[in-house]
């Protein structure tokens, strides 16, 4: 079986730089600002579309669109103290954690959506604050990843806005499958 915040994309601890590429891939040459700038109201839109289905996984072992929201927001969680390590320290080792036990040791499936998105938008707004006010020259500044070795700043950055877009996507289709099987 393969976990759900993984479905369809390459393993981020296996396949470090096809992981890597494909998020890149999907930010294409799109501004990475504007892409995190949306994601906030994309979420209350998948949120409110999905009604009863909210909680409902595909398949069983798969995320629910409220687990993804979830994962969307602890990758916020987890962006914001790596962009604050990155930009304070001198090549800080930046920590790998693992998506699943996160989903499920910290119960998205029966959270609140509302807190979810509240938390989300809270931390966005503050991570685009220290992007806006970040010299480009500093941008470069790097940290030491655990799994895939030296990432800027920058890279951090563009990474979470192809994150935003695979995971957004991956809720509208959870939507897709989960009302295709009623």
């Amino acid at each position: 079986m393969i976990p759900s915040g993984r479905s369809a994309s390459p393993d981020p601890v296996a396949e470090p730089d096809a992981y890597q590429a494909m998020l890149l891939g999907l930010l294409g040459e799109d501004d990475p600002f504007i892409v995190q700038s949306g994601t906030p109201a994309l979420l209350r839109e998948l949120v409110a579309n999905a009604g009863p289905d909210l909680r409902t996984p595909p398949a069983p072992g798969e995320w629910s669109v409220v687990e993804l929201v979830g994962h969307i927001t602890d990758a916020e969680i987890v962006a914001s103290g790596r962009y604050r390590w990155i930009l304070a320290h001198d090549t800080p080792p930046i920590p790998g954690y693992d998506q699943d036990l996160w989903a499920s040791r910290l119960h998205h499936r029966v959270a609140e959506a509302q807190d979810l998105l509240t938390l989300h938008e809270a931390l966005r707004t503050a991570n685009l604050a220290l992007w806006r006010r970040t010299p480009v020259e500093d941008r470069s500044r790097f940290g030491i990843h655990a799994e895939r070795g030296p990432e800027s700043y920058e890279l951090t950055f563009r990474l979470i806005a192809g994150h935003d877009r695979f995971h957004i996507d991956q809720a509208r289709r959870t939507l897709e499958q989960v009302r295709a099987a009623s």
